[in-house]
């Protein structure tokens, strides 16, 4: 392939890329800052309204590996029902 000719439709591909590139409407960057001030408050309104409606978890068990009743201690359950 390296020997071969490069096909006609490639030449000047590369400048029509760039040019069509050239032509896109640039966004200023008071619109960058509008746009990311606006996506940070959406965030955090967001996680305020997932967090309101979330009913409040019951106080669970804590399973403290030193704890003196530890019913998933190995040494409890090896002993079994006595």
């Amino acid at each position: 392939m390296r020997t071969d000719a490069v096909h006609p439709g490639l030449s000047g591909l590369e400048e029509a890329v760039f040019r069509r590139i050239a032509a896109r409407p640039q966004v200023s960057t008071a619109q960058q800052l509008t746009l990311g001030m606006v996506a940070a408050f959406g965030a955090v309104l967001l996680g305020v309204a997932s967090n309101g409606l979330a009913t409040p978890a019951e106080a669970s068990v804590t399973l403290s590996p030193f704890g003196p009743s530890n019913p998933l201690a190995p040494s409890t359950l090896l002993v079994g029902s006595r």
